[in-house]
């Protein structure tokens, strides 16, 4: 058996603002909502940042619809937007908070904001404020995680971490936030935090002092459960996975994903080298192997984790990779959105076959970005898509077990900073009867071998 990986471009949005945040809706009935963050340092007319006066951070809430109704219509409606203080971080609590989808904010004026998921006069969906608090004076608030990872909903809190290397925990009920608890945690920005999703009185935090540290909610924060220093720069990303028990994923400036036994935190189980600072990761909300990484300087990638997590120590190898943005990629999550039906047929943003086709073939662009990447296909002289040739690379993805399986549709939204672009993505493993090896193809890296060819 054979396999292909494909990553092709739906839809591109401009924000206007540099974006850093894109968030799936995890709650059913609302899986095709996406909520999109930005964050924008503001500028003298002079285009230089005022030294005497304290920095201006604007932001705007973007939220959206996926529709899929054919080939020739863009898939992503804007619903709403909406200015707000700039936005460090976003994240949908994972079950209905009052029957209804709650999404988490992080601000740069250090305050957590709800926002609820509502029907406007409209009838279509909209975001409306249902509370807030702040995490301290002069103070960014720089990432938050809710505790539901799991969909559990007996106790609902969420963790924040801010620029003064505080990490705050606090109880979301119909009352609105309550603060139960605030420390300090790192020695300078406490990049990041999060919880365990299996034993919530955990909660894991990375910062700017190159140290992941671990909590136990149940004893004095004062004395951590443990202190890593495994990682050579800032950690700047955690994750914990919903679907293996002790298993969390972090990220660091210093271009490395670790894998981690929350049993035994003095060594990881893998490291993987992804060329890039690592400012997200994202397990697959069912397939428990896969995981997503925004990694700034070097695009966004999938994982396969499955051997690191069988204990066999090895790299994670890269399934699949997205490159058509052009600037610090940040933001990234995986949708639960169904793709059962097949990628588009025309136009189709498939990759081209490299060297002269059988009868000839025309290079097609179908998507160009302001920053001169491409997406590309071959075509005949009819019009018609030629098929690629694959070229080899790792296993096929596990199915939601752990196992090899049929083939896999994914929805993915990615976002980057400078060129404040939003990307709509579908990731696509087809299996088909071959002899040889496992087989792999993406049409980024094909067409960033186009542009080096073309300067």
């Amino acid at each position: 058996m054979a396999w292909k990986s494909r990553t092709r471009s739906l839809q591109v949005f401009d924000t206007e603002l540099s974006a850093d945040a894109v968030e799936w809706c995890p709650v059913p009935q609302w899986h095709n909502v996406l909520a999109c963050g930005t964050y924008q340092l503001q500028k003298g007319s002079d285009g230089a940042v005022e030294e005497d006066a304290a920095p201006s951070r604007i932001g705007r809430l973007y939220l959206f619809e996926f529709r899929q109704e054919g080939p020739m219509t863009p898939p992503l409606t804007e619903l709403q937007h909406v200015d707000t203080a700039a936005i460090l971080d976003l994240k949908w609590c994972h079950i209905p908070l009052s029957e209804k989808p709650v999404l988490g904010m992080a601000t740069a004026v250090g305050e957590l904001q709800l926002y609820t998921l509502t029907d406007s006069q409209e009838g279509c969906q909209a975001l409306k404020p249902l509370t807030s608090l702040s995490m301290g004076a002069k103070c960014l608030a720089l990432s938050l995680d809710w505790s539901t990872g799991r969909g559990d909903s007996g106790d609902v809190r969420v963790v924040c971490s801010d620029s003064l290397g505080s990490v705050s925990v606090l109880s979301a009920g119909e009352a609105g936030l309550r603060a139960a608890r605030q420390w300090k945690a790192h020695d300078f920005e406490a990049w990041i935090s999060a919880f365990s999703y299996w034993d919530t009185q955990l909660v894991y935090s990375g910062g700017d002092d190159c140290k992941l540290k671990g909590w136990d909610l149940r004893i004095s924060p004062s004395s951590p459960t443990f202190i890593s220093k495994r990682h050579t720069m800032g950690v700047c990303s955690i994750h914990s996975n919903p679907h293996r028990e002790h298993i969390l994923a972090t990220g660091s400036y210093d271009e490395q994903v670790l894998l981690w036994d929350g049993r035994n935190m003095r060594q990881p189980l893998s490291e993987s080298a992804v060329g890039g600072g690592v400012w997200r990761l994202k397990w697959h909300p069912v397939h428990q192997n896969l995981l997503l990484a925004a990694c700034m300087h070097n695009d966004f990638h999938i994982l396969h984790c499955q051997q690191a997590l069988e204990g066999s120590g090895v790299a994670c190898p890269i399934l699949a990779s997205y490159i058509l943005h052009n600037s610090l990629a940040y933001g990234a999550d995986w949708s639960r959105v169904s793709l059962d039906d097949p990628p588009p047929c025309s136009p189709q943003p498939a990759e081209p076959k490299w060297g002269p086709a059988e009868g000839g073939g025309h290079l097609r662009i179908q998507y160009e970005s302001p920053t001169a990447s491409f997406d590309t296909s071959l075509e005949d002289d009819a019009g018609c898509y030629i098929p690629e040739s694959p070229a080899p690379l790792p296993p096929p993805p596990p199915t939601a077990s752990g196992e090899g399986g049929p083939s896999l549709s994914c929805l993915l939204a990615s976002c980057s900073f400078y060129d404040h672009m939003l990307h709509v993505w579908r990731w696509d493993w087809t299996p088909e009867e071959a002899p040889g090896a496992a087989q792999n193809q993406t049409e980024e890296s094909q067409a960033g071998a186009v542009a080096k060819l073309a300067l």
